[in-house]
């Protein structure tokens, strides 16, 4: 059932206790974890770049076909992943407990990755309709990524390393942002144009299902690979967590909906991720509109300057998962006190780097980057606070509570896209995005 108390303060040290080797099948499983959900967000984030080639053929390799689309269409475009991401939350999270992790998250990758190389086909033949349709049935396949992945690591991840594997697998969503939009431009003028983003990305995901088929699994007794002490060591430390509290060792048991509704911490989390995915998504598919518009970029400038906030964020995000791991450790901080702190300061110092950046105009580059890189890059720090609780907070229900949460949070992400096409009429008014930041800002808080 939900645990009343959101940490896993009690059964830390516990595991601490239990030895067991230090590199194992475990960190494997955290890297192809790591891998699929940089190729979720290499497909999901892709059109951030590519539709500004795709509207603007003379920035990019003029061979390709141009679309003359108004920004309402394009912010349609955007959310239109999102649509189907909204529908398929809560039944993403349920058919993850029923078919486990391991086949939920090859189905997210695999039939995203094919819908990600027919996209281009998909423009040429129906424009954006068939853009947006494709995107809706790929948001549809990739809703149950986020439950799948955090099941699985509610099996493999020991208590005492859960920060550091939950931190380093869902860093692979900044590596992915990064790797795309580094390459885009580069890909863009290239003789293959902006479709190769397309083919990339989605050539991409079909190879990591094929290594996910073969070396993947979805607990510690279903690995081929893992060795006896291994396996005993993740499941004596997750014994240690209290009965009805483990997904790993406990029998299969009836969804607690009154215990999930009625609980304030699951709905502090649910809160926090909306507030969360507003901001975070609203820049991830605005920024090289924003720099290309406002401060008149170049496409390979302009691919290059989006990539450098979540640059930051992922390594940011990886030594806040130090500091924090170097604190509980040397009991510094209660893990109640560590996810609660770095939870803040990932929202109240990205909303402090905001409101300058809404004053900025349009001769200030470099400083809206630098605000941007400072904003993106702190936000990392929820990567320890809200994203972890999930697990703690029950896991044996962990797929369920982060569909439901997602299920809010992606609303936010989806109606974040079309409330800028509605305000942001001209995109090269910072006027006119200054309204956009302080959204944003009221997020945060």
């Amino acid at each position: 059932m939900v645990s009343k108390d959101i940490t896993a303060e009690n059964v830390t040290e516990t595991a601490a206790e239990i030895e067991g080797p230090r590199v194992g099948v475990r960190h494997l499983q955290s890297i192809f974890i790591f891998l699929g959900l940089s190729v979720v967000y290499m497909q999901r984030t892709n059109l951030s770049v590519a539709i500004v080639a795709m509207m603007d053929r003379n920035s990019t390799n003029p061979d390709f076909p141009e679309y003359d689309w108004s920004e309402q269409t394009k912010s349609l475009v955007l959310s239109s992943y999102f649509w189907g991401y909204f529908f398929m939350q809560i039944p993403g999270g349920q058919l993850t407990h029923r078919f486990g992790g391991k086949v939920m998250f090859l189905i997210s990758v695999g039939i995203g990755g094919f819908l990600t190389i027919f996209m281009p086909f998909g423009a040429q033949l129906g424009d954006w309709q068939v853009m947006c349709a494709l995107r809706f049935l790929q948001g549809l396949c990739q809703a149950a990524v986020y439950p799948s992945g955090q099941i699985i690591l509610a099996r493999w991840a020991p208590p005492a390393e859960r920060g550091l594997l939950v931190t380093l697998c869902f860093s692979g969503l900044q590596f992915g942002t990064v790797t795309i939009m580094s390459i885009s431009g580069i890909l863009a003028t290239s003789q293959y144009g902006w479709p190769s983003i397309f083919y990339i990305s989605g050539g991409c995901g079909i190879i990591w299902s094929l290594m996910w088929l073969l070396w993947g699994a979805d607990s510690p007794r279903q690995s081929k690979l893992i060795t006896p002490k291994e396996r005993n060591y993740i499941e004596s430390a997750l014994e240690a967590v209290p009965k009805g509290e483990n997904s790993a060792t406990s029998a299969k048991l009836p969804t607690p909906w009154l215990s999930i509704f009625t609980s304030v911490p699951f709905w502090t989390l649910t809160i926090t991720h909306c507030a969360y995915n507003w901001s975070y998504w609203i820049l991830l598919t605005q920024i090289p509109s924003y720099i290309k518009n406002v401060f008149d970029k170049d496409i390979q400038s302009n691919a290059l300057l989006s990539a450098l906030p979540y640059t930051a964020n992922l390594v940011l995000g990886l030594c806040f998962c130090a500091l924090g791991q170097v604190l509980l450790s040397k009991k510094v901080l209660s893990t109640n006190a560590s996810r609660k702190i770095f939870n803040t300061i990932g929202m109240w110092i990205p909303m402090a780097a905001t409101i300058p950046l809404a004053f900025v105009d349009g001769n200030s580059a470099d400083l809206a980057v630098i605000l941007l890189t400072l904003s993106v890059g702190i936000n990392s720090a929820v990567l320890i606070g809200f994203y972890v609780n999930y697990i703690e907070l029950s896991p044996n229900f962990t797929a369920t509570l982060v569909g439901i949460s997602s299920f809010g949070s992606t609303s936010m992400s989806m109606i974040g896209p079309l409330v800028v096409g509605v305000i942001v009429t001209d995109t090269t008014n910072p006027n006119q995005w200054r309204i956009i930041f302080y959204t944003m800002v009221f997020s945060y808080f």
